[in-house]
């Protein structure tokens, strides 16, 4: 059997992260990354089509099982209209849309929030789309880009 000594074995025994091989790598890695960024609206055929989005203040309820208040749901939302003219009259009706996003995130918080799990972020976008969209019906969808359930 042969047995290395020096530096070269030092190397070959160490328990941590070859690190000069990862430095040397992520240049690499980020040659696959295509170029351009993300398109926004989902269609990734290279279209011009314009996004029209409204963003709504920070909304924040109380989490509440049973009697007692266990911690708040905190989320944003923005709106993505279906044209311009949507556009502007979402934010004209800007307080009645939050009043029925509050009630909306009340609910959700009431049924399916707790500050010990994660939160259901694809059914609180899904119920909050059909209250929005309830409201006015030229509000395509809703976007959650903020959300957290943390305790009191």
């Amino acid at each position: 059997m042969l047995r290395r000594s020096g530096a070269h074995a030092a190397a070959r025994t160490s328990k941590g992260p070859p690190v000069r091989k990862l430095s040397l790598l992520a240049p690499a890695l980020l040659l696959l990354v295509p170029e351009g960024g993300a398109m926004a609206s989902g269609g990734g055929g290279g279209g011009t089509e314009a996004l029209y989005l409204v963003p709504m203040d920070e909304i924040r309820v109380p989490i509440i099982d049973g009697s007692r208040t266990d911690g708040a749901l905190r989320l944003k939302l923005v709106l993505e209209a279906a044209d311009g003219a949507a556009a502007d009259k979402a934010t004209a009706s800007l307080p009645v849309l939050r009043s029925a996003a509050v009630a909306t995130a009340l609910e959700f918080a009431r049924l399916y929030a707790s500050p010990f799990m994660p939160v259901d972020a694809s059914r609180l976008t899904e119920q909050m789309t059909v209250a929005l969209h309830a409201q006015d019906a030229r509000i395509s969808r809703v976007l959650l880009v903020e959300v957290a359930a943390t305790r009191s």
